[in-house]
């Protein structure tokens, strides 16, 4: 939504927002929720069906006349075809100060659950596309530059090989997606993510025997067992045995959503977990305590990709 703001912006293009202001019973959006339109485009929701189409065409009348904001309370029966059964009111209003608008967008992204996606690769490419679509903060990293490709409106892409302080800085409740180019990158970007204990998902990319090979090396560099074990690897393990790179991202898609999204699916993080983390004196850190000599990054290495 954010990114057709700023697009619609730069065109001087004139906005309509419509508000779920209250919401009854059972109703296809809560309150709060809305959706943006032009006289041509539209981005977000209110729920669809009858409903949405009824008011996006009156908020395109109130664009064209320059009227002012109305209400409508809408039962969701048969006087409009929708058998939900709730009742909602709906406002609608031209955008006044898009400079706010853009603001508050801005503050909401703020608040979404971030992830960071490790790896520019086919399935990179097709997860940043299909990620890009959830309510997240996606970041997605890699070095090489040319592997990113288009790069979906929203999403941050950072060309870097400075993994440490993206993984370290992460806010608690975040999640890591690793896919890199490289096993035993996979493994020092995973084993990191892994120690830090307060994140929401962690997923790798790979198959049965390369999860039992990291985790018996993930135990030699004294990562506890109960953080092993919340390692997701395979990842969108649905039981379908489909390779291809977009079939992959969309299963993907479906267990990030459902983890990272659903509040009765979130892992609790204690109060302990936090406090480690806030602790380690130096970005660099956990890298130190997964390899912090060229022989055990040699020795690591041996383990991961033998």
């Amino acid at each position: 939504m954010l990114a057709d703001v700023l697009r619609w912006r730069a065109e001087g293009q004139e906005m309509a927002r419509l508000t779920v202001i209250r919401a009854k019973g059972s109703t296809p959006r809560e309150e709060g929720a809305f959706m943006l339109l032009t006289r041509t485009e539209q981005s977000g929701t209110i729920g669809g069906g009858r409903l949405e189409w009824d008011c996006m065409a009156e908020a395109r009348a109130l664009l064209a006349s320059g009227g002012e904001a109305v209400e409508r309370h809408i039962p969701l029966g048969p006087a409009i075809n929708q058998c939900c059964g709730g009742a909602v009111t709906i406002r609608m209003e031209r955008v006044s100060d898009p400079e706010a608008l853009e603001a508050e967008l801005h503050a909401d992204r703020e608040k979404l659950p971030q992830l960071l996606l490790f790896g520019a690769g086919h399935v990179g490419r097709a997860l940043a596309r299909s990620l890009a679509l959830l309510p997240l903060r996606l970041v997605w990293v890699d070095a090489r530059e040319e592997e990113f490709g288009i790069v979906p409106p929203g999403v941050e892409a950072l060309v870097t090989e400075q993994w440490e302080p993206l993984v370290q800085g992460a806010p608690a409740g975040s999640g890591v997606l690793v896919l890199t180019q490289s096993h035993t990158l996979d493994a020092v970007i995973t084993g990191a993510a892994l120690e830090r204990g307060d994140l929401r998902y962690v997923g790798m990319i790979g198959s049965r025997t390369k999860r039992k090979r990291f985790e018996s090396a993930f135990r030699q560099i004294d990562i506890p067992q109960e953080r092993i074990d919340r390692l997701v690897c395979p990842i969108g393990d649905f039981g379908v045995r489909d390779k291809r790179p977009e079939v992959i991202a969309t299963f993907v898609t479906a267990e990030i959503a459902a983890r990272m999204l659903c509040e009765a699916d979130s892992p609790q993080v204690s109060e302990s977990a936090i406090s480690d983390t806030n602790n380690v004196t130096s970005p660099r850190d956990p890298v130190v305590r997964l390899c912090g000599t060229r022989a055990e990054f040699q020795h690591f290495s041996s383990i991961t990709e033998s």
